[in-house]
């Protein structure tokens, strides 16, 4: 394990002890191990600035649309030369102008639909928006207290950033054609024609490229091998996606993530979905083959849908007289162990940023004040007028009374007390920095979802609304905070003045929120039964997953309560040991990592990726994962070491010209079609052709469309 003094002044173009950062050191060095150095990012200049964001419409579809929104400013930035000589990114810099950067995290918008769709409660749009507002904006707050950890350092070095780096540096660098090739112009804009076109085929005309599942159409009548096949209802075995919104809807793009990382995702998928998972179904724990083999859903003893709107009294609370009646919530196995996953993921983060970086941490925080321990780019922003940290306290402290106003004068509608917000914030402050380290490095952030439920489910039961806004502020406003992180790292290495950056993100933050919950209002009441799956016709894109996902999560943490469910009231209690399995296995990494220094390979595991690695399982399905591994194994381990100068040369273009034509192409099909509510209706419109994927296979189990056997 290398020296504080090491990791924080770790440079791209260096010899870092740490295999992680010999990795990324290697991405700027020459293939022989030479001393020659390929430059990665040379005198770039960039007229616009660029944040990945999902699609407004996004959680709406089955596959969400990453956006890639250009913000015009007229910044002149100069990233330096070869990177052996400089850090990365390099030194040079020469800039005019404002940047504009803005972000919003379209999720906290389920809470709106959760509210209004499912449990058909009230929910004003003025409410809406300041539950909208405040989440974005408190984020700057968590932003601001912890810069000097995560923007800082060159250890945090942010992977998704070098996809929009060298997007910039494909469309604003003047580069000669080298012979027999294409410039990076030429290569992203052949690369953005072919992925705008081609995605019609998934978006339209053939739905199921989607999901290809071959073993469906060889056994059409068998439950068990659509089960086995199925990538959208199953364990997706042989199951692929010939569509990018499916391979980078909710990992993000594979041709970003460093190899390491999408190493352990790999074995975190391939540990859960094809040995805990079909072992836990096959011995039937907790009823396993009663229920689908994958799904989100909240189910009777008998396997039938839960009836939630019987137990629900009339001041929308639990109902406990007819809860008993009518018997206890029970979901499928996939989900509860999923649940079971997401804690072990939780401790094991801040197990592991404490093993792992807990000394560099106290070496920044003693050294705050230290120029001595700023690397070359610190020091030159430096040479800008800082943001005062007195900006984001008060942005910070004003959003938080502004919320707990909101939810004391409209109580009835958002149901959760003054200091049920000021325990949230808590958790988001925690958090920030042990997920904001785990993002920074692998390009994968663990989400506080299900502990944020838990917490608030066991202090506060009976409320469902209550637990939704608790999450929102939990969750949603730490992970605003990582994305503000991100956009400062972003204007670190292009040297942006940080008060142009600051005050670009807060206007684009706030503008964002009135454009993403207008058009969510406006799709709910413009688009019939949407979000309904027994009223929407076949096919239809309207299916909603991430909001049932957020709407059955309400139910069973926040109507009914985690003791009933996962407590000592609850058929699911054992779920509780994954929070000390994910405590443990970080300290046997670390254990292992000190007795055997010289095996580099156990560096490179890291449990909160490993052990998070389906957390996003459901709404994601088997096949999201599948592809994203394939396409990144193939990026990060086969081009990045047999073909590096095409890796190095194209790997990020590549990746922002299919986000960018999948996103223009997304937009003008619902434009076009999607408005006029013309469909096809054909074979290929099935986007996984498994309908018995979701079938029970406990005997005498009676459900809709599935044989009894």
């Amino acid at each position: 394990m290398q020296s504080p003094e090491a990791i924080s002044s770790l440079r791209f173009g260096g010899t870092g002890k740490s295999l992680r950062n010999r990795e990324l050191s290697d991405r700027a060095g020459s293939s022989d191990g030479s001393d020659q150095r390929r430059p990665l990012a040379p005198d770039l200049h960039v007229s616009n600035v660029d944040s990945r964001k999902p699609s407004m419409c996004a959680p709406l579809l089955p596959e969400p649309i990453l956006l890639v929104p250009q913000r015009a400013s007229d910044c002149d930035i100069d990233l330096g030369s070869d990177c052996g000589g400089s850090a990365w990114p390099p030194d040079g810099v020469d800039f005019n102008g404002e940047s504009v950067l803005q972000g919003t995290e379209v999720g906290v918008h389920a809470e709106s639909r959760a509210v209004k769709l499912f449990y058909k409660k009230n929910l004003t749009f003025l409410v809406a928006l300041v539950v909208v507002i405040t989440t974005q904006v408190i984020g700057f707050g968590w932003a601001g207290l912890f810069r000097r950890y995560l923007v800082e350092p060159a250890a945090m070095w942010w992977p998704q950033n070098l996809v929009q780096v060298s997007l910039f540096r494909a469309l604003h660098e003047k580069e000669e054609r080298p012979k027999g090739g294409l410039t990076r112009n030429q290569f992203f804009l052949i690369a953005f024609i072919c992925s705008f076109a081609y995605y019609v085929f998934p978006g339209y005309l053939f739905p199921m490229l989607t999901s290809f599942s071959w073993i469906c159409w060889i056994f059409p009548t068998s439950v068990i091998a659509q089960q086995l096949g199925s990538g959208l209802h199953g364990l997706g075995i042989g199951a692929l996606g010939f569509d990018w919104s499916s391979v980078s809807s909710y990992l993000g793009s594979p041709l970003a993530s460093p190899w390491f990382a999408t190493a352990n995702i790999a074995a975190g998928f391939a540990l859960f979905m094809y040995v805990i998972y079909p072992l836990a179904y096959w011995l039937n724990i907790y009823k396993a083959k009663t229920f689908p083999i994958f799904s989100d859903g909240i189910f009777t003893s008998t396997g039938q849908s839960y009836n939630v709107s019987a137990i629900i009294d009339p001041n929308f609370h639990i109902d406990i007289e007819a809860y008993d009646r009518k018997g206890p919530l029970y979901i499928s196995t996939f989900f509860s162990i999923s649940y079971g996953v997401s804690f072990a993921c939780l401790a094991a983060t801040v197990v592991h940023v404490f093993l792992f970086h807990g000394s560099e941490i106290w070496q920044l925080s003693k050294s705050a004040l230290q120029e001595k321990k700023m690397d070359v780019h610190t020091k030159l922003m430096r040479k800008y007028k800082q943001v005062p940290q007195w900006w984001f306290m008060c942005i910070l402290l004003v959003n938080i009374v502004a919320t707990i106003f909101a939810c004391q004068y409209y109580n009835d509608q958002l149901q959760l007390p003054w200091w049920g917000i000021l325990l949230a914030c808590s958790l988001a402050l925690f958090f920030t920095l042990p997920v904001g380290v785990i993002t920074a490095t692998t390009n994968q952030t663990p989400s506080l979802n299900v502990i944020t439920e838990y917490i608030i489910g066991y202090l506060y039961p009976g409320y469902p609304v209550a637990n939704v806004c608790f999450k929102v502020y939990g969750n949603i406003s730490m992970k605003q905070g990582i994305t503000f992180l991100q956009d400062f790292k972003l204007g670190h290495y292009m040297k942006i003045p940080p008060r142009a950056m600051f005050l670009a993100q807060v206007v684009g933050a706030i503008l964002t929120a009135f454009v993403h919950l207008g058009t969510a209002w406006w799709l709910m009441d413009s688009i019939p039964n949407i979000c309904d799956r027994e009223l929407l016709p076949v096919g239809s894109p309207w299916t909603c997953p991430s909001d049932h996902v957020f709407y059955d999560a309400s139910v069973i943490w926040g109507l009914i309560g985690p003791r009933r469910i996962f407590g000592d009231l609850g058929y699911y209690s054992a779920i509780n040991w994954f929070f000390l399995a994910g405590a443990i296995a970080p300290f046997l990494v670390w254990l292992a990592h000190k007795a055997s220094p010289d095996k580099h390979w156990i560096g490179l595991i890291t449990m909160p990726v490993l052990l998070g690695a389906t957390t996003d399982m459901p709404p994601a399905t088997a096949v999201n994962y599948t592809s994203w591994i394939l396409i990144g194994f193939a990026s990060g381990f086969i081009a990045y070491r047999y073909y590096r100068d095409w890796w190095s040369r194209h790997n990020y273009v590549l990746s922002g010209a299919l986000d960018a034509g999948l996103a223009f192409m997304g937009v003008m099909l619902y434009l076009c079609l999607g408005m006029e509510h013309l469909s096809l209706n054909w074979w290929g419109s099935d986007s996984d052709g498994c309908p018995l994927a979701s079938c029970p296979t406990a005997q005498g189990i009676v459900v809709k469309g599935c044989p009894i056997l």
